[in-house]
């Protein structure tokens, strides 16, 4: 006997419009952990060369190294958290974790403040998005994910967005500090009080729909309940097979480390570019807006898409127009070309961003895709300290504009090397079930 894949028990029924309430919870949540990123997107790297008289791009990017190995170290372990405490724990301790930083920012007295405030960023992005990631999967199921993940990473690029817009007119307006930062504390404190009080455990999605997925296998009769998950491959085997052991999921996480570079150069070398050529803050908000609002916009689409298309080609892509994007800043002029530019740049991320979450969500199984995810979110995010430590080196030796040839470079040798390795994973398109989805089984 098969059953509906969509709707298996009276507690636990899959999809968007089951669980419409929790999915917008989470999507709210999502958006204010955007804003709390976005918060730095512009006025940061200003910050550190105007009040804090740092020419050293290496230096100025040392802030972003410490927010994403952070964060890199957390989506491992809150990844393997989530299997244990649950999702909500984890969501919660995200947002404590984020309330002293925009203090921090306010006080900072020195350059270090500001990096250690983005420890604390790192671990509320390695906590929070992760598990507003992880509980959409838990709720829509297998038939949706590439939407509901288009719909988590709309919300929270968005928000990254918003969070650059904001800030830039409120720096513009008010200065660099602390007015800014006092919009986003009241983000936080906003973030911190609708996850204590209206986000709820999604585990349960999880282990119900690893429970059907073992009983299809096996051609059993659905169970009545959800029963404990006996067979889990340990965090070790999650580690090796999401990172190298499976080719699919091999190439997203290389994919994902890749493109973090441009990220790491968007967030630090573009203010510094626009700067030097006499954008203002503002300016600067706008450009940054462009590919944070474009980014966050297209994955409503690319999500859907890539359930119908596939997951591969949308992957190789996405790191070309990346790619093109970044080299195409340099060759062209004034706030409108640089919005164009700028988009491209975000619209190549979104093909990526929504699409490698979902190679990971098909081919882990449901039993531990939270650790998966945080897996590969670690490979991801740390491309964020490498990137900013090579296009750092790079900028002070042989300019800033260096930097973004680096950058385009990297994401075109990472779409030949996709092309050449990845296997189709979308469950409308591919011809088997990854070897090892059944193995976890529950009684």
């Amino acid at each position: 006997m098969r059953v509906n894949s969509q709707t298996y028990t009276p507690q636990y029924r899959l999809g968007i419009m089951a669980n419409l309430g929790q999915f917008l919870v989470q999507t709210v949540l999502v958006f204010f952990v955007g804003i709390t990123v976005g918060l730095e997107r512009n006025v940061v790297p200003i910050l550190a060369k105007e009040e804090f008289a740092i020419a050293s791009t290496s230096v100025i990017l040392s802030f972003v190294v410490s927010f994403g190995f952070v964060k890199a170290v957390l989506n491992l372990f809150g990844g393997q958290l989530s299997e244990t405490w649950g999702r909500k724990p984890v969501l919660v301790l995200g947002w404590i974790a984020a309330v002293p930083v925009p203090l921090m920012i306010i006080w900072a007295s020195s350059w270090w403040w500001i990096v250690a405030a983005n420890v604390l960023l790192g671990i509320n992005q390695g906590l929070a998005w992760s598990m507003t990631v992880t509980s959409k999967m838990d709720l829509v199921g297998a038939k949706w994910r590439g939407l509901g993940v288009g719909i988590n990473e709309f919300a929270g690029y968005s928000g990254v967005a918003a969070g650059a817009l904001v800030t830039g007119f409120l720096a513009a307006r008010y200065g660099l500090r602390p007015i800014p930062f006092y919009f986003g504390l009241a983000v936080i404190l906003a973030g911190l009080g609708i996850a204590v009080t209206l986000a709820k455990e999604t585990r349960g999605f999880s282990r119900g729909e690893a429970s059907l997925d073992a009983e299809n296998r096996a051609g059993k009769a659905q169970q009545e309940g959800v029963g404990p998950c006996v067979a889990n491959p340990g965090l070790w085997n999650i580690f090796r097979l999401t990172s190298w052991g499976d080719k699919a999921m091999f190439s997203a996480s290389l994919a994902g480390l890749l493109h973090k570079f441009a990220d790491a150069l968007v967030w630090v070398s573009f203010p510094l570019y626009f700067n030097s050529k006499g954008l203002g803050v503002s300016g600067i908000g706008l450009v940054v807006g462009a590919y944070g609002f474009t980014w966050g916009i297209s994955q409503l689409a690319v999500g859907p898409l890539t359930d119908r298309i596939g997951r591969k080609w949308p992957v190789v892509a996405g790191l070309v127009l990346c790619g093109a994007g970044v080299w195409l800043t340099l060759l062209v002029e004034g706030i409108g070309p640089w919005m164009l530019t700028a988009a491209l740049t975000g619209f190549g991320i979104a093909l990526l961003y929504p699409t490698l979450l979902a190679v990971i969500g098909d081919v882990s199984n449901p039993v531990w895709r939270g650790a998966s995810l945080g897996v590969y979110r670690m490979w991801r995010d740390s491309g964020y300290g490498f990137g900013a430590l090579a296009i750092g080196f790079i900028s002070d030796w042989l300019g800033l504009s260096y930097g973004f040839y680096f950058t385009s470079l990297v994401m075109f040798m990472g779409a030949v090397l996709v092309a050449f390795t990845m296997y189709e994973t979308s469950p409308s398109r591919r011809k088997r079930a990854p070897e090892w989805h059944g193995n976890a089984t529950c009684t």
